[in-house]
């Protein structure tokens, strides 16, 4: 019973990986895309509209991150999971401190 609910939750969090992590591969993409076609379009704000998308992708890996230490089974995985959540969340945080730099400067 234990290791069928252990399995179980094994394969759950397989799944939310794999769906976190092309979620926000296909937010990065979509993003990536529209900045390029604003920036084509010399649209001011192309740098804000790319880093908010480049943000919400980087949100969904991070938590995708997050729910990768849940089947972690000895200290390098745990090391090399936190160095990755650390690294990612470093970048959100610079890319929301860019976004905030370019509101102030807009307005």
């Amino acid at each position: 019973m234990l290791e069928t609910l252990h399995w179980i939750l094994e394969q759950a969090v397989a799944y939310g990986i794999l769906l976190f992590e092309f979620s926000g591969l296909i937010i990065v993409l979509i993003s990536c895309f529209k900045g390029l076609w604003s920036f084509v379009k010399k649209n001011p704000d192309t740098r804000l509209g790319l880093a908010k998308g480049l943000e919400l992708g980087l949100e969904f890996k991070l938590g995708s991150e997050i729910l990768r230490t849940v089947v972690v089974r000895d200290i390098k995985e745990i090391l090399t999971v936190g160095s990755i959540i650390i690294l990612r969340a470093l970048l959100t945080f610079l890319i929301h401190w860019e976004i905030k730099n370019e509101e102030k400067d807009s307005d």
